[in-house]
């Protein structure tokens, strides 16, 4: 069985993770164009607890954040690179450009962001710690983004590159 699960699915096979003790991580992202600083953003994540839970950003929803040049991976190829990660225990995909119904349906015990945000900023973060949960702010790689590796790619005038 994939990792991969739909918001109801996801919720039943956590209450079976909880009735057991398991503490329940989650953090959101696009992870479009996967590389080192999103496995070593995930790899930190899990170990804040027993099972990690993504929230991906679904094609929609990056468009909605990022602009309609993004996502350059579609959302099930962006699941798959994520559901190879031994780190990652579930996803699930959310519509909106944030998100906040995501984290109150699913009450992680940690929520965690990469320390580019700052703590005020945080989605989710006031829910989180009302319901005795905490949040983990992780550092993260420098010199190394998404929007950098983009940025790179189309300053190098790559072979395939096509102007309009």
């Amino acid at each position: 069985m994939g990792k991969l699960f739909e918001v109801d699915e996801l919720l039943a096979a956590l209450a079976r993770h909880r009735r057991n003790q398991s503490r329940v991580v989650f953090t959101n992202g696009c992870f479009d164009l996967m590389h080192a600083g999103h496995v070593s953003y995930l790899t930190a994540a899990r170990q804040q607890g027993d099972l990690l839970v993504i929230g991906l950003n679904s094609d929609r929803s990056v468009r909605a954040i990022k602009g309609a040049t993004r996502p350059i991976v579609a959302q099930d190829m962006r699941a798959k690179v994520l559901e190879a990660l031994e780190c990652v225990t579930y996803i699930t995909y959310f519509d909106e450009p944030h998100p906040l119904r995501l984290i109150q349906a699913i009450k992680p015990d940690v929520l965690v962001k990469g320390a580019d945000w700052e703590a005020d900023q945080i989605i989710g973060a006031p829910e989180v710690k009302a319901a005795g949960g905490r949040v983990v702010r992780v550092p993260l790689l420098p010199g190394i983004s998404t929007s950098e590796i983009i940025k790179r790619i189309l300053e190098s005038g790559y072979p395939g590159q096509h102007s309009a």
